[in-house]
């Protein structure tokens, strides 16, 4: 984040403009609206802003800009044609620790302007960080016609509603919880519509019924990821997410998924990285326990799905026995996004007939998978952390009678900015995988599907079909 995003409150603060063109004009015609007392100084100016001078709307000074300009300012903008005079300006605001904005010179600025969509209260600013205003515009017009027109009354509404449930509702949880239920039910919807008093009058009954109602249970969520791709991410899960009080991740969820949760949400990692100590399965169940008991809306978020190796039925179990609500929001698993991004459909009328997902790590515990069943013409096989033991997975499939020439790859990184993918056959996959140094996290493919990467690759397709390897 290249700019922190703040809003100033301007009111009756001075702000000097630097310049008496259009564009000076149009910075002059937003502070307006702020309340803030604006000088002007530009030895020529608009038409424009000559009346508003006479109005006594702005102060004008028509002259050459002076150092003593800047005196008691709390903002200074810059819009001049002349760019030494521009930089020379900033200089001196900067000295002088006053926030400056030097129009269309981003590098001189220590702050810009945003597009802004104006919902008084309600103010929603879109940067590009200066690199395309073109671009900033388009989202600000996307976001105007998704906005409802009376979200800014809906605001005020909601501000006078604070004061009665200060009144009434017993701590900030409870508050915010009312407050969610208003806004994303039938009250908000009714407001909106232009139906303010039916809007108050299933607000009153909300408040009543929660402030008779006994605390709040916890609950647990559990939720999918997907396979990296913050994108991926379901419309469900990141309601969840944006209403959990606690989350619980696991190490493979990526950062820019747990971006999109409530800013003031405790985020706890209890995942652990391949053959290094972490948080244990009974810890984490008794870490939803402890927190749901306390009246919290606990997410437990794992990466793919968390039911396909996610350990997710035995917290689920732990749950039940400790009488918790929960439920489950499914997320894409790591195969079927990273077959996906590979170009690797896992099944295909002339190639493979049904897919099986293998996991490594029971191999370690002593729990073998049919060998035999995955060695069948038709099938696809998918091992999960299936890097570390490729050696073994090879030799056993080998054993049991799949052909040398079978298929393989190798996806890592899947369906993220660094995926990679391998391919080779059963006889070179190991000296392929050694030879490009994958890192986990990683999926081993078995099966004639394989060979269909070559052609259908298309995530990152100019990068990934050089990494590509067929022996």
């Amino acid at each position: 984040m290249n700019y922190f995003p703040v809003f100033f409150d301007l009111t009756g603060q001075k702000v000097l403009i630097v310049g008496g063109g259009e564009v000076a004009l149009r910075k002059v015609s937003l502070l307006e609206r702020t309340g803030a007392l604006i000088t002007v100084v530009a030895p020529e100016v608009a038409p424009e802003l000559v009346a508003r001078a006479a109005a006594r709307q702005l102060t004008l000074n028509r002259r050459e800009f002076a150092p003593e300009d800047l005196d008691g300012m709390r903002l200074v903008i810059v819009a001049t044609s002349r760019r030494a005079v521009n930089r020379w300006i900033a200089t001196l605001s900067e000295s002088r620790n006053i926030p400056v904005n030097v129009v269309d010179d981003r590098e001189a600025s220590r702050f810009i302007v945003p597009a802004i969509i104006d919902r008084e209260p309600v103010l929603v600013a879109v940067s590009t960080g200066g690199t395309s205003p073109v671009l900033a515009r388009r989202l600000r017009e996307k976001l105007e016609a998704f906005i409802p027109t009376r979200i800014g009354e809906l605001a005020s509404w909601l501000r006078a509603l604070r004061g009665s449930t200060r009144k009434k509702l017993r701590d900030s949880d409870e508050r915010r919880r009312f407050f969610e239920a208003v806004v994303d039910g039938p009250a908000a919807r009714r407001f909106i519509e232009g139906d303010s008093q039916g809007a108050q009058r299933i607000a009153q009954q909300l408040l009543a019924t929660t402030s008779a109602a006994p605390r709040a249970t916890g609950e647990v969520t559990l939720v999918g990821a997907g396979p990296g791709d913050p994108e991926l991410l379901t419309i469900k899960a990141l309601r969840a997410l944006q209403d959990a009080d606690v989350i619980l991740y696991d190490r493979l969820v990526p950062a820019e998924v747990l971006d999109l949760a409530r800013r003031d949400a405790a985020q706890i990692c209890v995942g652990k990285a391949a053959g290094n100590i972490g948080s244990t399965q009974h810890e984490i169940n008794a870490l939803l326990i402890e927190h749901a008991t306390q009246g919290k809306r606990v997410v437990r978020l794992k990466g793919g799905d968390p039911f396909i190796f996610g350990r997710g039925g035995e917290e689920l179990q732990a749950l039940a026995a400790a009488q918790i609500n929960f439920s489950v929001v499914p997320g894409i698993t790591a195969a079927i996004g990273g077959a996906a991004y590979a170009g690797i459909p896992l099944t295909h009328r002339d190639y493979a007939q049904s897919v099986t997902f293998v996991t490594g790590h029971n191999q370690d515990e002593g729990t073998e998978p049919d060998w035999r069943t995955l060695v069948v013409p038709g099938t696809t096989t998918v091992f999960y952390m299936g890097l570390a033991r490729l050696d073994r997975i090879v030799e056993k499939l080998l054993e049991h009678g799949a052909p040398a020439t079978r298929p393989a790859g190798i996806i890592a990184q899947g369906t993220m900015a660094g995926q990679r993918v391998i391919t080779a056959t059963l006889a070179t996959i190991r000296g392929v995988a050694s030879d490009a140094k994958l890192n986990s996290p990683a999926l081993l493919v078995v099966g004639d599907v394989v060979a269909l990467h070559s052609t259908l690759a298309w995530f990152g397709v100019n990068a990934e079909i050089g990494l590509s390897q067929t022996a």
